[in-house]
């Protein structure tokens, strides 16, 4: 039998499912829409997973990240569960292991670690302006009428990309239709676009930080091709694309997962089969202070199996 580690990366936008050799070679991996149904998106991502891997395959440790990270640890029985921070650090430590700086954009968030020697030593994140995302190109290319396939191929073509205000989605739709207004080519709008959403990444999400070389660009985001000229035009660096670029928080969570495993620990993996199994989730709020904390039960046939929420760590064990 082969040993292998399974990582769950669960976001608003994409639930990834990564699936590692023992070496750390990528076996499957696979992108799917979470849909605002994130224990489906686990069940799905691990039915489809499955059916893609040889049969002598057993997962010998399972990790989950993501904002769902602790959903999906629960319904798959990780062994562990980390922050994107970490997974994503280490995933591209693995593809590139002198990494000072990466940068990440997926559908509805961006962040930026910084790394030295390996260590991550500062990051921000954006989770509340769309401006810097993923989602805002996929807006400006839908009112554009371009499949976002080819934005980034339009990108490059651009000769004098015009300045359009990014600090700001509606900002930037108004400026986008004054310069079509004014008769700018599409490809000088989508390459000012580009550059945009790589300004306002820059001076609010990036806001202060030392962005040294190597620097690895990973996200969604990273597959277009105009965005990674508009990183390397403002920054004056080669910008790194790794391999796995979309799947990196999962990847992460594989080789988190390999590593605490491989220290004699038997795995908690539960199997594929809990793909056919049924979980709700339910939630209260905690009236024993003025937090009021949100508590999140998973069930699975009618018993809770994980519990979280509360500031204080009252409700953390399922005895109370």
């Amino acid at each position: 039998m082969q040993p292998c580690y399974l990582g769950i990366d669960v976001g608003s936008v994409s639930t990834n499912v990564v699936v590692i050799t023992a070496a750390g070679e990528v076996l499957s991996s696979l992108y799917i829409r979470t849909h605002g149904q994130p224990i489906q998106a686990v069940k799905e991502g691990l039915r489809r997973v499955k059916a893609t891997l040889p049969g002598d395959v057993i997962i010998a440790g399972a990790g989950t990240t993501g904002s769902g990270r602790y959903l999906a640890g629960a319904i798959i029985g990780a062994d562990i569960v980390k922050n994107e921070i970490t997974a994503h650090a280490v995933a591209a430590r693995l593809e590139v292991p002198e990494v000072q700086t990466i940068l990440e954009i997926g559908g509805q968030d961006s962040k930026i670690i910084i790394l030295r020697q390996g260590v991550v030593i500062d990051f921000a994140m954006n989770t509340v302006c769309a401006a810097g995302t993923g989602s805002f190109l996929d807006q400006q290319a839908a009112r554009l009428g371009i499949p976002i396939e080819n934005f980034g191929e339009l990108a490059l073509k651009a000769r004098h990309p015009v300045r359009i205000a990014g600090r700001c989605t509606v900002f930037a739709e108004s400026d986008m239709i004054h310069k079509q207004q004014m008769g700018h080519n599409i490809e000088d709008i989508i390459g000012g676009l580009c550059e945009a959403l790589v300004r306002n990444y820059l001076n609010n999400v990036a806001k202060g930080k030392e962005i040294l070389a190597p620097i690895v660009f990973q996200g969604g985001v990273a597959a277009n091709a105009g965005i990674r000229a508009a990183f390397s035009k403002a920054l004056q660096q080669e910008i790194i694309v790794p391999r796995h670029f979309a799947v990196m928080g999962a990847l992460g969570a594989a080789l988190l997962a390999r590593d605490y495993v491989n220290n004699n620990r038997e795995t908690k993996f539960k199997g594929f089969e809990v793909a056919e199994e049924e979980f709700r989730a339910r939630s209260f709020t905690c009236q024993g202070c003025s937090n009021l904390c949100e508590i999140v039960n998973i069930e699975e046939e009618g018993s809770i199996i994980a519990r979280w929420g509360s500031r204080c760590g009252k409700w953390d064990t399922l005895g109370e």
